[in-house]
């Protein structure tokens, strides 16, 4: 049985925002707060899955699951969400 993505036509449309113009890390901080290379995402987040432009991931500090979104590149990760 074929799974319909009810998700990927919105992925897609925030995929090409957010690569259209890559950032720097500096404007990412400046729009999103807090932003992860991959080494700092590995360190902070255990990675569930993902589905560009989003990362599905565990907090280690504290379990908590939520998503990130994340540019091509350069590839940074941001915009911290908690599931709720």
């Amino acid at each position: 049985m074929n799974e319909v993505d009810i998700t990927e036509e919105l992925r897609l449309v925030r995929l090409a925002v957010l690569n259209a113009e890559p950032a720097n890390r500096q404007a990412l901080e400046q729009r999103h707060g807090q932003v992860w290379d991959g080494s700092e995402l590995g360190q902070d987040f255990e990675v569930i899955g993902f589905m560009a432009p989003l990362v599905v991931a565990r907090r280690r500090s504290a379990g908590i699951r939520g998503s990130l979104e994340f540019q091509h590149h350069p590839r940074f990760y941001f915009n911290w969400e908690e599931d709720r």
